[in-house]
């Protein structure tokens, strides 16, 4: 014997299809309140999701370019704290040559002669000490290692790029030596060759404070670029976060009022029951 389909009534089947509504609609809310957000996935709002991604997508590469401007500022400063120590050797090779000039005996300034050479030297080793991660701002511009291009934008089109200088002593600084021009000469003090020397040294820095000055700038400029990729991602950020996050609050309010749906639906459904329950009572 075949069963019989159970029939419902017009009023039960409303209630049957609003009570699977509100659960499905609880289930949506229930999602956004565990992740945060109202746009999960592709199925959710394809714009929205695939709009954010993008924008998402933009603020990391960003972020990595801000942290290569993070290792070109530490490139910059290397290469200024090298000048500045560059600077105070000089100092000390000038205070040299000065008391050259009135040393009382030629052995007197041939030590002294000595004691600049020394100098020079160490100025050349404080240039190969200058750089960072294999960037050397103070070596010759045809050396490799002596250049850098600063990326700024995600795509790399808009840059800066940091050119190297020579600041060894003689080749770069056109410092004079007093081995190619002696402070002794003939048994006796060469003036001219050490006056030579105290303005190769003015001159040198000169030089020096011209190139702080052009590291200066270049800082100035990558620090701004910081600054504004780092507004960039933040908005960035906050554009995806528009749209896609919740409203807590608003989600909150739509449970409390799902439930309230879902508990009116039942107690209707068992109403709408009630009808087909009192054929049960003629028997």
């Amino acid at each position: 014997m075949a069963m019989q389909p159970i029939t419902l009534t017009s009023g039960m089947r409303a209630n049957l299809v609003s009570l699977q509504q509100t659960n499905s609609f609880m289930e949506v809310t229930q999602k956004r309140l565990a992740t945060g957000k109202k746009v999960n996935s592709a199925l959710d709002d394809p714009v929205a999701y695939f709009t954010a991604v993008a924008h998402e997508q933009r603020a990391t590469d960003l972020a990595s370019r801000k942290d290569e401007m993070s290792e070109a500022v530490q490139l910059v400063k290397a290469a200024d704290t090298g000048i500045e120590s560059i600077k105070t050797l000089i100092a000390a090779a000038k205070s040299l040559a000065t008391s050259a000039l009135s040393a009382d005996t030629t052995a007197a300034a041939a030590t002294l002669a000595t004691q600049y050479d020394e100098v020079l030297d160490q100025i050349d080793l404080m240039v190969a000490d200058s750089g960072y991660k294999g960037v050397n701002l103070l070596k010759a511009p045809t050396d490799p290692g002596s250049t850098l291009t600063v990326k700024f934008d995600e795509t790399g089109q808009s840059s800066l790029s940091l050119q190297g200088f020579d600041a060894s002593a003689v080749t770069g600084l056109d410092l004079v030596s007093s081995s190619t021009s002696a402070w002794v000469s003939g048994g006796a003090i060469s003036t001219d060759n050490i006056e030579a020397a105290i303005t190769a040294l003015d001159n040198a820095t000169i030089t020096l404070r011209t190139e702080s000055s052009k590291l200066a700038n270049n800082l100035s400029i990558i620090t701004a670029r910081q600054e504004f990729t780092q507004g960039m991602i933040n908005v960035l950020k906050d554009g995806a976060a528009n749209l896609t996050n919740a409203d807590m609050n608003e989600e909150g309010a739509n449970m409390l009022m799902l439930q309230t749906r879902q508990a009116l639906g039942t107690t209707s459904l068992s109403l709408a029951s009630q009808a087909a329950q009192s054929v049960l009572r003629l028997f």
